[in-house]
């Protein structure tokens, strides 16, 4: 990886990553990719603009969020 990683960096930047995907995602590109970092945190990109900024969460956030979306916590937001 090139440099300090930090939120709102280019995710082009985050060399030798691998990013994954939802087998849901649709075709059309409207999903989310996320990858782990070597410190262990993971980020997030858009895979409709992948150079554009990746945000970057620990693995205790991403495991709390994961853990909401699990239990309905956002559903509202498809509303």
């Amino acid at each position: 990886m090139a440099g300090k990683v930090h939120n709102g960096m280019s995710a082009a930047d985050l060399i030798g990553v691998s990013w994954r995907k939802s087998a849901r995602s649709g075709k059309l590109g409207n999903c989310v990719e996320l990858a782990r970092l070597g410190g262990g945190d993971i980020a997030m990109r858009n895979s409709r603009f992948p150079d554009g900024p990746a945000l970057v969460y620990t693995r205790a956030e991403i495991a709390a969020f994961v853990a909401g979306a699990r239990d309905g916590e956002f559903d509202d937001l498809l509303d």
